[in-house]
């Protein structure tokens, strides 16, 4: 028995030695991709806005404001504010389906510094459905959005475009949108 067992032993081994792999198969070669058709001029982009909760319908209507609509922003707007602590601006803007066209914006803060903001600085990088301006020399980002007749011009991380310790008490610049002015 010892000895079948040690001759299927070696015919095994021999025959795993006579064993050779396949050879490599070749990947399969893609088909050609259609030509590319020239794209159609797409229509003004709407995006749906996101369906809100009863109860945060409810929250904005209590505190008068209106969702973000899924519309192009355009506004326009050439105005100035002070309020009574001498916190002073001046805002010279411009968008048209939602791209900025113009963007001149002082902010002076009484005792603490000014910040400047110009269109030339920045690059438009969001249109919808919030529009966003980024620096092209620091972290600054500023954003426009509109929220009923009110549109939101904010600012963030904008310290190299402040001076003193201005941008501490930097405040986003409300337009209404129907009369042009802003506070």
């Amino acid at each position: 028995m010892k000895a079948l067992v040690g001759a299927s032993v070696i015919v095994s081994a021999l025959l795993a030695g006579c064993a050779t792999t396949p050879p490599p198969v070749a990947p399969p070669v893609p088909e050609p991709s259609p030509p590319m058709r020239p794209a159609a001029t797409a229509p003004p982009v709407t995006l749906r806005p996101p369906a809100l909760k009863k109860e945060t319908l409810a929250l904005l209507a209590k505190r008068k404001l209106t969702p973000i609509t899924g519309q192009a922003l355009n506004a326009r707007a050439s105005c100035s504010f002070r309020d009574e602590t001498g916190y002073r601006g001046q805002l010279e803007l411009t968008v048209r389906n939602a791209t900025v066209e113009q963007l001149d914006a002082r902010v002076d803060v009484p005792n603490r510094g000014s910040c400047q903001f110009r269109l030339a600085d920045f690059r438009q990088t969001d249109t919808l459905p919030i529009v966003v301006l980024a620096s092209q020399q620091s972290a600054c980002k500023v954003s426009l959005w509109e929220q009923g007749s009110q549109i939101t011009v904010a600012f963030r991380d904008c310290r190299a475009e402040c001076g003193g310790d201005s941008v501490n008490y930097l405040w986003p610049i409300l337009v209404d949108s129907q009369k042009g002015s802003c506070s």
